[in-house]
């Protein structure tokens, strides 16, 4: 019943009679009989080895506080040999043909709160940036991480175990056991412990999709605030909304701690990021979005009450004539980003223009240098030989020494010109419905639209009073106009590699067939536009009236139209985010990364189309890839942890994210992954610690506090800086000559063997020892 054979002659005679079991049917099979009290795991044994030998086994165990003598080296020794050396002999200076082997397991410490080492002065700036961290005052693995604003993440490698391997000794004498427990191992092998299990972006961006479903059931952003006009009983059990001092600091954030390094974001996107329609990450919609994401556990109500106050201190902004922070106020709109960032970026532009009118300021005016012209102008205001001098005019940037107008022997001077104002892609396609409008049988471009054409025109007319169209559409649009073959402009007659002394007047050419054609819109619009310079003309961006329609599309955007631009955002600026990691050279991430972003361009451009509705295919699909960034997320923060760990051997940690990898990436996609309970943690496959990487393992294994110090009064030896080996693994053996037994005289062939006749397994710490015997004989 107890599954032990208590009584002890019963016990041999059990054993005895299946070993002859077992030697009649030409079995080498040991057998076994459990002994003595159950929790001692004891056993005894026997094996028929098929020769005249036969081997007999004995285990036991201590399973509670083990006697000091049998925690080191010397009393285990001593126990061996006592179990073949005569009482009478002094073992401590007789020599003994031992043979001995050990393993040691060490785990590198993890420290608990007690053990945190804390700075009085240290540093605690950081908790105006992790907003939802409750750990200010402890240093965090990963603390300068990119990912740290937003989350501290549990370190995905717990710890190491290291190896610590005596292949083959034969200590002479006792003595030579105590220097054992003190000297260095002749191999060392490593192997990492993972635990992936974490809160993430990934597991955030769950939550957003979760309101983004939820986005369609209210018209306005305002009807989510509050929960009584609620129209969805969800929002009820879901409206968690922060205090005040948080959506403050949110704010404050935003809008009052940007720092240079921050506004300029050109050089953190992935090359693949901008074909995701979301906004850079260090842009203000997009830390608006990641912070999002952290506020309120990321609800609905939430997100509304954050996006009033956004465009509440976006207002302020405008109307103060404060810059917009964390946007470019010159520059052209990027029209891959998201129309939200679009807009912020004219509002910024807008901004930038008042506040210089308002100062007096010229503005709108192109630079010389950068006016893209089609021939080769002269920045001088001299004019061909034989043609005299031209005083300089306001509404001049330069004259053309090659060109000539028709009706007139005088020189084309080029105007200065308003440059074009920029337009987001909204404004881009009232603006093409315009052009269309205009009849013509070609397409406009941005700079070939009505109200630009005509302020060129303009500009074009006061700089040279004696032109006709066809001047202009020389210079505008030098495709238009067709020159006679035998009069080429600015090359010799008869010599066309000779520069040019005099210019032929007047020009040989034609108007192209479609601007010489009856009732061209360009003719028409020449004829209409008055002479003025750039300095007189109304301005082709009005910043009042283009920057109080941008306040009025954020004030009136609707939920969904706002949920499906930060989804887009969202994944967009956290993958640039991770993808900010550095891990070394793993082809595995670069090549994961690659495939993670387009992955998303893929799934997330169904929400870049005006039309979309948040239907169950499409929610199905933005959770399949928030599965997929979350495998990527964890292994970006499992190469992190490696590449920390072995800055200076990167090899060995490259190594180990290998064996991580190839074990965790038949699991991708699947949603099983790193850190899921029916997920291996502990990878077998071990790295062999070469000599030039000692001192990087050993400096993992940091001398213990003073806390850890008095919890551990015994130790059983093995020390590496102040540790004990988890475990600890050893084998002494014995051999012998056959030719010392009786048998050998009738088999000479067996008298040449040696036979370990002794052998003892050694396995535990100083709270459990397990001791197993086996022992040969000739009978």
């Amino acid at each position: 019943a107890s599954g032990v054979v208590l009584d002890a002659p019963e016990a041999s005679k059990l054993l005895s009679a299946v070993a002859i079991a077992l030697s009649n049917c030409s079995c080498l099979w040991p057998a076994f009989v459990p002994v003595h009290d159950p929790s001692r795991k004891a056993y005894i044994g026997i094996q028929n080895m098929g020769t005249v030998f036969t081997r007999r086994f004995e285990a036991d165990r201590i399973g509670s506080q083990v006697p000091i003598k049998l925690m080191h080296l010397e009393g285990l020794y001593e126990l061996f040999v006592s179990k073949f050396a005569y009482t009478t002999v002094d073992w401590s200076m007789h020599h003994f043909e031992v043979h001995f082997k050990m393993k040691l397991t060490y785990r590198t410490p993890v420290y608990d709160d007690e053990d945190e080492i804390q700075e009085p002065d240290a540093d605690i700036t950081g908790s105006s940036e992790n907003l939802e961290s409750g750990t200010h005052g402890k240093s965090q693995w990963d603390d300068d991480s990119p990912w740290s604003k937003w989350y501290s993440a549990e370190d995905p490698i717990k710890g190491f175990e290291l190896l610590a391997i005596w292949s083959e000794i034969q200590p002479k004498v006792l003595l030579d056991m105590a220097d054992l427990e003190n000297a260095h191992t002749g191999s060392e092998k490593c192997v990492g412990i993972c635990d992936g299990s974490t809160i993430g972006f990934a597991s955030q961006l769950r939550l957003l999709i979760k309101a983004f479903e939820m986005s369609s059931e209210a018209k306005f952003i305002e009807d989510f605030v509050s929960v009584e006009n609620a129209g969805s009983e969800n929002l009820n059990s879901s409206a968690v909304v922060p205090p005040p001092t948080v959506l403050d600091r949110v704010l404050k954030d935003l809008f009052h701690e940007v720092t240079e390094a921050q506004a300029d974001f050109s050089q953190v996107e992935h090359e693949s990021s901008r074909s995701i329609k979301g906004a850079q990450p260090e842009s203000l919609f997009a830390q608006f979005c990641l912070h999002a994401l952290w506020f309120g556990n990321c609800s609905m109500r939430a997100i509304a009450v954050l996006w009033i106050e956004f465009v509440r201190e976006v207002r302020w902004c405008w109307e103060e004539s404060q810059s917009l922070p964390r946007m470019p106020a010159n520059g052209t709109i990027d029209l891959s980003t998201c129309l939200i960032n679009q807009k912020l970026h004219m509002l910024a532009v807008c901004i930038d223009k008042k506040r210089r009118e308002a100062e007096g300021q010229n503005i709108g005016t192109s630079d010389s240098e950068n006016l893209q012209t089609p021939m080769n102008f002269s920045a001088s205001h001299e004019v061909s030989k034989g043609f005299g001098r031209k005083n300089e005019r306001n509404d001049s940037a330069g004259v053309a020494e090659s060109m000539m107008l028709l009706k007139s022997c005088k020189t084309m001077h080029f105007p200065m010109t308003q440059d074009p104002p920029p337009m987001t892609e909204d404004m881009h396609e009232e603006r093409l419905k315009a052009a269309e409008a205009l009849g013509d049988s070609f397409s406009f471009s941005a700079q070939l639209e009505k109200d630009i054409l005509a302020s060129d025109m303009s500009a074009f007319k006061a700089a040279n009073q004696d032109a006709v169209f066809e001047d202009f559409i020389r210079w505008h649009s030098p495709r238009d106009w067709e020159n006679d073959d035998s009069h080429e402009i600015g090359v010799s007659q008869t010599n066309p590699m000779e520069e040019v002394s005099e210019v032929k007047w007047p020009p040989r050419g034609r108007l192209s067939e479609r601007m010489s054609g009856n009732g061209n819109s360009w003719r028409k619009i020449w004829n209409e536009a008055p002479p003025l310079p750039v300095s007189e003309q109304k301005p082709l961006l009005d910043p009042n009236r283009e920057g109080e329609k941008v306040l009025h599309y954020l004030e009136t955007l609707k939920p969904q139209q706002l949920l499906e631009q930060m989804v887009c955002t969202a994944f967009r600026a956290a993958a640039d985010t991770l993808n900010q990691t550095p891990v070394g050279q793993l082809k595995q991430i670069t090549t994961k990364t690659r495939q993670l972003y387009a992955t998303m361009a893929s799934m997330l451009k169904y929400l870049q189309s005006h039309n979309m509705t948040s239907d169950s295919d499409v929610i199905d699909d933005l959770r399949r890839l928030c599965t997929t960034f979350e495998h990527i997320e964890k292994l970006i923060l499992l190469a992190a942890s490696l590449h920390r760990k072995f800055l200076q051997s990167p090899h060995l940690g490259q190594a180990i994210f290998s064996d991580c990898y190839d074990y965790y990436l038949p699991n991708m996609g699947t949603g099983s992954g790193l850190g899921d309970n029916n997920t291996k943690k502990e990878f077998d496959k071990k790295q062999r610690v070469s000599s030039r990487d000692r001192n990087v393992i050993v400096g993992m294994f940091t001398p213990p506090t003073a806390n850890q110090s008095w919890r551990k009064v015994l130790s059983m030896g093995n020390l590496l800086n102040g540790h004990e080996p988890i475990l600890r693994e050893i084998v002494f053996s014995k051999n012998d000559r056959v030719s010392e037994s009786y048998y050998a005289s009738t088999n000479p062939k067996l008298s040449r063997q040696d036979v370990e006749t002794y052998r003892m397994y050694v396995c535990g710490t100083s709270n459990d020892l397990r001791v197993a015997l086996a022992v040969t004989s000739f009978d």
